[in-house]
């Protein structure tokens, strides 16, 4: 077995960070927080999920993310699987994050992407399909 256990990513302000993840996913809790020195830096931590999955956030991140529309080495997104993507994005809306694009139009799956404080983007994908053939069907 092999799963994705957790993501960890530098980030501009962990208050601003965490009530874009709380709207998100409010059964999240931080499992632990902390300060630590990180190549003669100090910075606080925490980790941010359940008992299976986590972020882990590191504050004080310095300078841009990378330009979304660009070609630029990086990350481009990451993306979780959610039941009911209309509540995510109500809760979102209503913690003042707005979508940033609203996904394509496909028969098996809805999805949309916000930009988190750090500049970030993340997916939010809804499946219409229990069958892989039909999940996994890049036209639209």
């Amino acid at each position: 077995m092999i799963r994705l256990e957790h993501i960890n990513i530098v980030v501009k302000d962990l208050q601003d960070t965490l009530r874009f993840y709380s709207a998100a996913f409010p059964h999240w809790t931080i499992r632990q927080q902390g300060n630590a020195d990180w190549y003669g830096i100090e910075r606080d931590w925490l980790h941010f999920g359940d008992e299976y999955n986590y972020l882990t956030f590191n504050a004080s991140g310095s300078g841009t993310n990378r330009d979304l529309k660009g070609n630029q080495l990086g990350l481009a997104h990451f993306a979780f699987e959610v039941s009911n993507l209309q509540s995510v994005i109500t809760r979102l809306r209503k913690a003042g994050f707005t979508p940033h694009n609203l996904g394509a139009n496909n028969q098996y799956r809805m999805n949309t992407y916000f930009i988190d404080p750090s500049g970030f983007e993340v997916e939010f994908v809804e499946y219409l399909s229990d069958l892989p053939e039909s999940r996994n069907n890049a036209e639209d």
